[in-house]
C-alpha cells in the first residue's frame, strides 16, 4: 500500500505497470458521495491479484472490504457497484461511520 493521497495518474500508471508484468489488476473508483464522504468522486485503488494496492477510495474506512471484493471481481470478471454508509450495517462492519455515503464502481482491467 502506499500513501493515500496518491493521485489519479499515479494510481492508473502503477496499475498499467502491474498488467504488464502479468498481473490480474482491477480498479476501484468513487463514483458518488453524499454528506461526509472521506474521498471525493474520481479517487481511486488499484488492486493487483496478489493483494497488493495502491490509492484510496475511503481514507483507509473500507479499503479492507474493498480489496476483497476487488479479488472476486478479478476472479469472476464482473464488475460491481459497491455503496457504503452509515445507515447501512455494513458501514459499520468496515468503519464508515462519518455520516457520509459512498457508492464505489470495482472493476477488472483489461487489455
Amino acid at each position: 500500500m502506499t500513501d493515500p493521497a496518491t493521485n489519479h495518474d499515479q494510481v492508473l500508471e502503477e496499475a498499467a505497470r502491474w498488467r504488464a508484468e502479468g498481473h490480474k489488476v482491477a480498479l476501484a473508483t468513487v463514483i458518488e458521495t453524499w454528506g461526509s464522504a472521506p474521498r471525493p468522486v474520481g479517487s481511486q485503488l488499484a488492486i493487483r491479484d496478489d493483494s497488493e494496492f495502491v490509492g484510496s477510495v475511503s481514507g483507509g474506512c473500507i479499503e479492507g472490504d474493498v480489496v476483497t471484493r476487488a479479488l472476486d471481481t478479478l476472479a469472476t470478471g464482473k464488475p460491481e457497484i459497491v455503496e457504503y454508509g452509515v445507515s447501512d450495517a455494513m458501514a459499520w462492519q468496515v468503519g464508515l461511520a462519518c455520516g457520509g455515503r459512498i457508492r464505489v464502481m470495482v472493476e477488472p482491467v483489461s487489455g
